[in-house]
């Protein structure tokens, strides 16, 4: 008798912790913990045209809109935070937030760190200088003349370090350009498809230009490593690519010709 209520105890004891506090579940997908908590949490940058604000200040872009499109599928809000981009590794496994998808470049680093969509857009890494300034810049090694803004931990910073370059680490990509129209940097290394929307004739930086492409990339979104988020995006970029709303999203944003097809 003594053995058997030893052994109801045990199995009551494993049978509570199996429910967990509040009865909360304890499955290891990572789509069962957002859909339980009920938010999606997005971990941004401001960067036009992924992600940034519009006059209301609500989240819009390219990436933010598929966001919400995934958001929807799972039945969740989804919420939008700003981080510091060199921090998005840790944000993502102290659960601050739940993907990282922002045009972020597939690099070896990314992806061993998270688990990582597949490919989603083309991009480069550009080099932005005053448009007077442009026939200085028509190679690499002409660019070493000037002292670069980079993003933090940026493919951009990692473009500068691989050229040789002298370069000062700002929090975003939006603060090196600013860098280059104060005249505080001759130059800075930025995602080619933000230096479409941000700079040049009719945006707010006209006197900027784009010139030499220091590297070609692919963007892909980052999820916290063995997590079967980014497999369910996947399925879910695939049905975006075959009902057209892929294509639609891309086209308002322009950025319909850097699409990789799903």
């Amino acid at each position: 008798m003594k053995k058997r209520i030893i052994s109801i105890i045990a199995a009551a004891t494993l049978a509570f912790s199996l429910m967990g506090c509040g009865g909360a579940s304890t499955s290891s997908s990572d789509v069962d913990y957002i859909k339980g908590k009920g938010t999606l949490i997005i971990g941004i940058t401001d960067f036009a045209p992924m992600d940034y604000k519009d006059d209301s200040g609500n989240w819009i872009g390219f990436d933010a809109d598929l966001a919400v499109k995934v958001a929807d599928s799972l039945g969740v809000k989804a919420e939008f935070v700003e981080i510091d981009w060199d921090n998005k590794v840790l944000e993502l496994n102290n659960k601050s937030i739940d993907v990282v998808w922002n045009g972020m470049t597939l690099t070896s680093e990314v992806k061993n760190a998270m688990s990582c969509t597949n490919p989603y857009l083309n991009n480069a890494q550009v080099v932005v200088v005053p448009k007077d300034k442009a026939d200085q810049v028509k190679t690499a090694d002409d660019a070493k003349a000037f002292g670069f803004a980079v993003e933090t931990g940026s493919a951009g910073e990692q473009a500068a370090k691989d050229n040789g370059f002298d370069f000062t680490s700002v929090t975003s990509q939006a603060d090196a350009v600013m860098e280059v129209q104060a005249g505080t940097s001759g130059a800075c290394i930025i995602d080619l498809l933000m230096a479409g929307a941000m700079i040049g004739d009719g945006t707010s930086y006209p006197d900027l230009t784009h010139t030499v492409e220091l590297t070609t990339e692919e963007y892909g979104i980052g999820c916290r490593k063995g997590s079967d988020l980014a497999e369910y995006i996947n399925s879910q970029m695939k049905s975006f690519g075959s009902d057209g709303s892929l294509t639609e999203i891309a086209k308002k944003y322009g950025v319909q010709d850097a699409v990789i097809a799903q």
